[in-house]
């Protein structure tokens, strides 16, 4: 059974935004980090998701655990963050649809921390917030049944995966299958699903975003709860990953010259006719002054062919 939402005006635009900025960060092919930066941005988002649940651990700390180095604070907090890094190791052997997978990483995530790690919970279970009971959830008897249907969801629907991704992440919360470790679960099996969709979400710090967003992130799964459907959910999360994609454009684009862009832009319309703003489509952090002086140069180099005047100037690729 599909899971109950609508796709509102903002989720489409903001579908759109995202799927932009995937197009211009493949049009400026943007780099895949090098090594020691992919390893930043592991420890930052590990650090950001089990921050979310409490564990004390720095960045410092997590950067000495990778390096099989002491550090001294709270057994937990350790083990917690040896069994994330173990997991965010192996993170591209999980197949998103597959519920075997699905527990697999749960046990790795939560051994040690609770009693029967990787196996759905068969009692009932609700989330506390201060001395409220915040969120109920459903009966232990129905988690099997529940979950079978939502990963039927994901191998099943035609949604795009961006909206899938989130619709799955807030079921989840809403399920809560595990006893522990479900908001850790939420967060990475949404970015496995993103991965299937486009390999850049492997290295994109959503994580980080909601650490930096974590009131309107619970206030976001609270409004959803009372509406009944995952649409307040949705909006909220893929106003994450568009913040998210925008911080790796903004630190890892590339600084190219007239010559790098125009070859890129060859490479998708050499047997096309275009204008100026076709061409500032595809590289918009640059000014219209900036893409006629490239047009320019391309024309005097002859790499292009001119035609037309001031509006109605076309150029084709010789």
């Amino acid at each position: 059974m599909k899971p109950p939402y609508e796709i509102t005006p903002s989720i489409l635009k903001l579908v759109s935004s995202i799927s932009e900025q995937i197009g211009e960060i493949k049009a400026t092919h943007l780099i895949k980090p090098q090594t020691e930066l992919r390893k930043k941005n592991k420890i930052r988002t590990i650090q950001s998701s089990l921050e979310i649940e409490g564990n004390t651990l720095t960045l410092e700390q997590i950067t000495a655990l990778l390096e099989n180095k002491r550090v001294i604070a709270p057994e937990k907090d350790i083990l917690e963050v040896k069994n994330a890094i173990k997991v965010y190791d192996d993170i591209t052997s999980f197949e998103p649809a597959s519920i075997k997978d699905f527990k697999r990483a749960h046990l790795t995530l939560m051994k040690g921390l609770i009693e029967k790690p990787g196996e759905f919970r068969n009692t009932e279970v609700g989330v506390v917030k201060g001395s409220k009971v915040q969120h109920l959830a459903p009966p232990g008897a129905m988690v099997t049944a529940l979950m079978t249907d939502l990963f039927n969801y994901l191998k099943q629907n035609e949604e795009i995966p961006l909206i899938k991704s989130c619709v799955f992440h807030y079921e989840l919360e809403f399920i809560h299958p595990f006893t522990d470790g479900n908001g850790r679960m939420g967060r990475l099996w949404q970015t496995i699903i993103l991965m299937k969709y486009n390999a850049v979400f492997e290295y994109l710090p959503v994580e980080i975003i909601i650490k930096e967003k974590q009131k309107e992130y619970y206030k976001a799964l609270s409004q959803s709860d009372k509406s009944g459907q995952a649409t307040p959910f949705i909006d909220f999360m893929l106003g994450v990953i568009y913040d998210a994609l925008q911080l790796v454009l903004n630190s890892q684009r590339p600084a190219l010259s007239n010559n790098d862009r125009l070859m890129i832009f060859k490479e998708t319309h050499k047997n096309f006719e275009f204008s100026r703003q076709d061409y500032l489509k595809c590289f918009k952090e640059i000014s219209s002054a900036t893409a006629s002086r490239d047009l320019k140069f391309a024309v005097d180099e002859g790499i292009l062919q001119k035609s037309g005047d001031k509006r109605m100037t076309r150029y084709n690729f010789n």
